[in-house]
């Protein structure tokens, strides 16, 4: 569960990465686009929390610098896909644990 929660954060950062070093060479509507999309994720949790405009007014006003900025959207974006594994595996896993635990009780006959 965690080698794939950090799997895929590691990913989605190096698309992050590879797509912010593609749009600064290269310039284009899609890459903006791809750019924006990338960046839900993490926007939509500080959102969730509260923390967005607070970073919005600091960024605004000069207090933090962009790479700070992309900064926090990755370390989000890690947090967000850490959470989502370690939910899924725990249903995942209860899930489990209840079915083995109903062929123990049942014996596994069927009718």
């Amino acid at each position: 569960m965690w080698g794939n929660a950090f799997l895929l954060s590691a990913l989605y950062l190096l698309v992050g990465v590879v797509v912010e070093g593609a749009l600064r060479l290269f310039p284009s509507k899609f890459l903006q686009r791809l750019s924006l999309s990338l960046d839900s994720l993490p926007a939509r949790a500080l959102e969730l929390v509260g923390a967005m405009e607070p970073l919005r007014t600091a960024f605004f006003n000069g207090r933090i610098p962009e790479y700070g900025v992309r900064l926090i959207f990755g370390l989000t974006t890690v947090a967000v896909i850490f959470l989502l594994a370690l939910v899924v595996g725990t249903v995942m896993g209860s899930l489990r644990y209840l079915i083995a635990r109903g062929m123990r009780r049942g014996g596994g006959n069927g009718p």
